[in-house]
């Protein structure tokens, strides 16, 4: 058990920070604390898609570099300020494929430098990826062109769970994708509603929801830590919050303004 603002900063400046999307437990409360602690370089990795805490990490100019197959608020629109950090090229955007991401992580969950895809072939997504090769297929005698991924293992991953129990193990329900992002990952980082006093793997009804505590570095207790996105059955998507941000946010000054008080909690003056 480590406190927020501590998890916040075991995260060095410049490491890759692996965060799932909006739909798929989202640390929001480890994003704000990253703020508050004017983290810098940040390069994000979108798995496979990046959200709400993306785009309030490059608001706060935490971040330097964004690997995702897309950034946005759903149906609030597009992220504003991924969107102006783009256009002003404050950012990198390394484009990537939801399965192309997937693959890269399953890679090093695995052990291997690299594994194949096949998807990728006739988009021009690869002129702009040197990293990714393609190559004859050796096990067809006829011309067959497949893509090579490398292994990926990001820095740090960060997530957001419903309960940790006394082991150290972290309760993930359906979200079985964070497992892979746990196993590919060289540090995990997790913010929990509550603790749960016992061990999930001895319950035949939580362990397959469960990533166990070989995996997990550190737990922290956030309240609400993916708000405004959902958390599984706990509690659901808060479309004017994400709405109304999405409005400030369309200005640097304007998500200033949001920041200054909705993650340092300074009320705006008369």
């Amino acid at each position: 058990m480590t406190t927020i603002d501590a998890m916040a900063a075991s995260v060095p400046d410049g490491a890759m920070l692996a965060l799932p999307p909006d739909n798929s437990l989202p640390s929001v409360a480890l994003a704000k604390a990253l703020v508050r602690r004017g983290s810098r370089g940040l390069r994000l990795l979108g798995v496979p898609v990046s959200g709400f805490a993306t785009d309030i990490l490059i608001g706060a100019g935490c971040v330097a570099e964004v690997q995702s197959s897309a950034v946005s608020l759903g149906e609030a629109g597009f992220a504003p300020r991924f969107s102006a950090a783009l256009k002003e090229g404050s950012i990198v955007m390394r484009d990537a494929t939801c399965p192309a991401i997937h693959t890269m992580l399953q890679a090093a969950e695995k052990g291997v430098p690299f594994m194949p895809l096949r998807g990728l072939i006739g988009s021009d997504i690869l002129e702009h990826r040197p990293d990714w090769r393609v190559v004859q297929n050796p096990f067809s005698e006829k011309p067959d062109r497949i893509v090579m991924l490398p292994a990926l293992s990001p820095d740090v991953a960060a997530f957001h769970a419903v309960m940790a129990d006394t082991a150290g193990n972290v309760w993930v329900g359906r979200r079985r994708e964070c497992a892979t992002l746990a196993h590919a990952s060289r540090r995990v980082l997790v913010t929990v509603e509550r603790m749960f006093d016992g061990n999930f793997l001895e319950d035949e009804r939580l362990a397959p929801g469960t990533i166990s505590a070989t995996y997990i570095e550190a737990v922290a207790i956030a309240e609400r830590g993916a708000h405004p996105v959902a958390l599984l059955d706990e509690y659901g998507f808060d479309a004017d919050y994400v709405a109304a941000y999405a409005k400030a946010a369309k200005t640097q000054q304007g998500f200033d303004d949001w920041s200054a008080r909705e993650i340092f909690g300074q009320a705006k003056a008369a």
